[in-house]
């Protein structure tokens, strides 16, 4: 079994991939994990399904072969009903230049016992 990209201590078959083979995400903080590993994977469709309609984006290109994805660290997370935000940092180097961290408050809703992200913002600092 190959380690999960949200948390190299999990494996890929516990952690992210039932949920990319089409389990609902029992909380935002997992649909956020199976996100980002979605991106790490190169999963375009999987990031555009759990993306609400409402904000999801007419296109999304990814390339991971240009961009490597060098870890995750969820900072905080909490639930509101069917509402949630979780904080993260997601590390990640395109091509040979320097790694970026992306910082972003995500929000998130659940719709017919699924969980959906909504959008983020990018605290300063």
């Amino acid at each position: 079994m190959s380690a999960c990209p949200c948390d190299p201590a999990r494996p890929y078959a516990a952690c992210c991939g039932p949920l990319h083979a089409g389990v609902a995400a029992a909380d935002a903080q997992a649909l956020m994990r199976s996100r980002y590993s979605a991106y790490v994977l190169g999963l375009r469709d999987y990031v555009l399904a759990t993306w609400h309609p409402s904000t999801r984006p007419a296109e999304l290109a990814l390339d991971p072969a240009a961009t490597r994805w060098l870890g995750l660290t969820v900072k905080r997370h909490g639930a509101d009903g069917d509402r949630a935000t979780v904080e993260f940092v997601a590390r990640y180097r395109v091509g040979g230049g320097s790694a970026v961290r992306l910082h972003e408050v995500s929000r998130f809703v659940r719709e017919d016992g699924r969980w959906y992200y909504l959008d983020g913002e990018f605290p300063g600092g």
